[in-house]
């Protein structure tokens, strides 16, 4: 399965790379890391379900998607 909303399309960023102690002397960097978004699986209308993000499912749009069949 992605690692992304079907919804909303929100996908993993990478983040990090230097930290407070390098931007002083250029000593010691830090590495990348990746974060992924909180997916959580939420019940669709026709009774599946899906993976989607936890803003989707606070707003409630996993009640209005259009299921195709």
């Amino acid at each position: 399965m992605a690692k992304s909303c079907p919804i909303c399309a929100k996908g993993t960023i990478v983040s990090g790379g230097y930290s407070n102690r390098v931007r002083a002397t250029k000593f010691n960097p830090t590495g990348k890391n990746r974060k992924y978004p909180n997916l959580q699986w939420a019940p669709l209308p026709d009774g599946s379900r899906m993976k989607i993000c936890t803003k989707c499912l606070k707003i409630g749009k996993n009640l209005k998607v259009k299921v195709a069949k």
